[in-house]
Order: structure tokens, then sequence, then C-alpha cells
């Protein structure tokens, strides 16, 4: 019997494998929490549990002989591994909503039946007024669908064809440093209860998960650091981890000293640092960004554009691409590619040393040899 107590965990840990009748592909389950996600804390628990995993590898098998597997069950088998897989929520909440919206229409198909073509034709006609991107990622949740059925033994082969999309490189909507000025000068001129929302995410490039869930104790003014190492979004709380799984220490702005010192006086009491705004609660700060941007005669933007305007501000002052990926948390470098030629940094120089000819050479006398024959 598959059942271990883990000292790592202070849990149990439940296990069960068996390979297919037919096809002899292993499946194997695994679990050390219980129904309500907590660690399996007593024998007794567990033993429940592994009949549980017993029953739903049978019953796995059973569906799956004969092609008999339905594609909605296959689904919600999908789902379950993917929240055992420790997975963020989004993104299982992502896979949920797009696969359920796009490939109900096979519900009550056999796994077995769909073929390549039809999942060709979802993808370039179904969907061909969607963007390549929307594309691309619907492809990549089917084929984790079936790429499961494969793992488990259901399929001998991922139907899932292989698709070519021109995404290209699209540079993202900044403010200016000049409008980035305006905007917050105008904020503290009305006394707009979202300034030091705006100066933080403009001096900081934090993600807006990431001001909300900023705390005092993460900010030494003494150093001018600030370590973030915790978000927030408004469906799943709060997350003692940031999007890339990695903490970073950023340097305070002079400019962000008086604006943190001002919070402090009048939120002595809160363990926050930034004023939790009902709107940024309900996830509606982009609408209230927008909304002031355009009362005051600037381009609308999202709050999340902020980030990147903290981004092509700094690479356009000179500082090393290199220390802004650090600072603002990118893990994928084609993400600072895009910031780096919206701020000119790739073509900065190219052209100092072409020189072709002076224009401004004074120049001669010129008598055209074209004349027409005859004048004079």
């Amino acid at each position: 019997m598959g059942i271990k107590f883990r000292d790592d965990i202070q849990g149990y840990e439940v296990t069960f494998s068996k390979r297919h009748p037919l096809t002899r592909q292993p499946k194997s389950l695994s679990r050390t929490r219980n129904d309500k996600g907590d660690l399996i804390a007593t024998e007794i628990e567990a033993k429940r549990i592994y009949n549980q995993l017993v029953l739903q590898v049978e019953t796995s098998f059973e569906e799956g002989a004969g092609g008999k597997m339905k594609v909605a069950t296959l689904r919600e088998q999908f789902y379950e591994s993917m929240e055992m897989r420790d997975l963020a929520p989004s993104t299982v909440e992502n896979y949920r909503l797009c696969l359920d919206a796009h490939t109900r229409q096979w519900n009550n198909r056999t796994i077995e039946s769909i073929r390549t073509e039809e999942i060709r034709a979802l993808i370039k006609v179904t969907l061909a007024e969607r963007s390549p991107s929307h594309q691309k990622s619907m492809l990549k949740f089917i084929k984790g669908l079936f790429g499961f059925a494969v793992e488990c033994g259901y399929l001998q082969r991922n139907p899932v064809p292989m698709l070519q999309f021109r995404l290209g490189d699209k540079i993202k909507k900044v403010l200016t440093r000049e409008q980035m000025k305006q905007l917050l000068e105008k904020a503290r001129e009305m006394n707009h209860p979202w300034y030091s929302v705006w100066a933080f995410a403009l001096y900081t490039g934090c993600r807006n998960g990431e001001l909300y869930a900023l705390t005092k104790d993460k900010i030494s003014l003494h150093n001018r650091t600030i370590l973030i190492s915790s978000a927030w979004d408004h469906k799943h709380g709060f997350k003692e981890f940031t999007k890339s799984k990695q903490d970073r220490t950023i340097e305070v702005a002079p400019p962000l000293i008086p604006i943190i010192k001002q919070l402090y006086a009048e939120n002595p009491d809160s363990n926050f640092v930034l004023p939790h705004h009902r709107e940024w609660t309900e996830g509606r700060q982009a609408e209230i960004l927008r909304a002031f941007l355009m009362g005051i005669g600037l381009p609308p933007v999202r709050f999340h554009d902020l980030r990147a305007s903290w981004a092509t501000a700094l690479l356009g002052n000179g500082v090393e691409p290199a220390k802004v990926m650090i600072a603002g948390g990118w893990s994928d470098i084609k993400t600072m590619m895009i910031y780096m030629r919206k701020a000119g940094i790739s073509i900065k120089g190219m052209t100092d040393n072409l020189h072709l000819h002076d224009p401004e050479t004074p120049v001669g006398e010129v008598i055209s040899i074209f004349a027409k024959q005859g004048d004079g």
C-alpha cells in the first residue's frame, strides 16, 4: 500500500500506480492533501484517500477502454491533475475557462474520435477573428488536455497539430517622461486619492498586486530599499510570492521618500504602505487611471502600462537593461527587448559615424549640359 509519512511536510503521502490492462501504460496518482486542501494528518485518513485513488484509477481505465472516455470527462480529470500539481489558481482557471468555452461541442464525443483536422479548423477557422496570441494559447491548452490523455494511457498519440503563428513583438503603450511628470503633478495638485499609488507604480515599476500587498516592514528608508516578496489579486487574495516566484530588492527613488513618510503619518496603524481603495480591491485600478488621464488630456493607458513606462524611462536614462530587468522582476528577456526598442536603446549611436557627404558645404554654380540644342 502506497502510504508513507513524510517528515519534511509532517503529513502522509498517498500513492497508487497501475498499468492499463490494454495499453500497458502506467497510471500513477499521488496526494499529500485531503479534499479540503489540508495535509493528510492521520493514517486512517490516508487509507481512505488511498481507496479513492484506487477507484479513480480503475474508473479511468474503464472509461478509457475501447475509446469510451468522453471529452467532458477527460477535461474534469485534467483540471483535477492541474490542481494537484500546485499550479497557480489563475493558471488552472484560464485553462478551465478557455477549454470549457471552445471544446464544449466535443463534450459527448469520445476522445479517440477527435481528429487533427478538427483541431486545426478550430484554431484557424473558428478562432480566425481572434488574435494570433489567443490562437496560440488555445492550441497550448488543447495540447495540454490531450497530452494528459496520452500520459494516462487513454490515447496512443496526441492529435494536436503543429501550427505557426505570426505574433510579432508589439510595443506596449507607455507614457513619456514628460507625461509621467504631468500625471504626478496634476494628481498631487488635485489631492487625488490615487496619487500615492501612481507615484509608487512610476517610481518602483512594481506590478499592481505587488503594490497592493506591500507592507511597511518591507521598506528601509535608511538603506533606501524595498523588498518585493508578495503579491495579491482581487480573485485569489494575498500570496507569499511574486509572479516570478522570486523575491527582489529595489531602490527607493529620492522623490518617493517624502511620499512614504506622509503615508506612514496618515495611516500609522496600518501594516500596508498604500491605501486600499475600494475600487482597487474590486480590480478597477485601470478604469480609475484611464479616466484621470483623459481628464487631464493625456493618452489613456492601463495601470500595468505604468510599469512599462518606468522601464522605458530608466532605459532612456542609460540604465543598463540587465539592472532594469532584475529590478522589475522580469525573467523573460523577450519582454525587456520590447522595452529597449520602445526606448530606442537598440538604435542609439548606430548612425553616429555614418558620414557619406557634407550637405552644408557650399556648392558652385551649376551649368546644365542638357540645354536644348539651338539655345543661345
